[in-house]
């Protein structure tokens, strides 16, 4: 029986891990830290930034976080890297860096 997501943890014992680590339940992004995976980081200049939160929707992990109608800082933790959010955004206010 494959355990949820949330059962799952560093003491977790191998044979009680599904097979490739297939994840047989829907919306547990959140329980598992996949940011470590990204090779390149989105960066954000606040000064060019005109809050029209455009980038948010196009992020396909939901790491632009919005509070209080203005975007934040990036979730680092479950962003991939992937630069959707620097082609989204129609005033340069987001450049990739390489690296983490």
């Amino acid at each position: 029986m494959a355990l949820k997501a949330s059962e799952i943890n560093e003491k977790t014992a191998w044979q009680n891990l599904t097979e490739g680590l297939q994840i047989h339940e829907p919306a547990t992004a959140k329980a598992f830290e996949t940011g470590e995976w990204r090779t390149s980081t989105p960066v954000i200049d606040m000064s060019k930034c005109k809050q029209c939160l455009l980038c948010v929707p196009y992020c396909p992990d939901s790491c632009i976080p919005v509070k209080n109608g203005k975007r934040e800082e990036f979730d680092y933790d479950h962003c991939k890297g992937c630069g959707i959010c620097v082609k989204a955004c129609p005033f340069g206010a987001i450049t990739m860096k390489e690296g983490k």
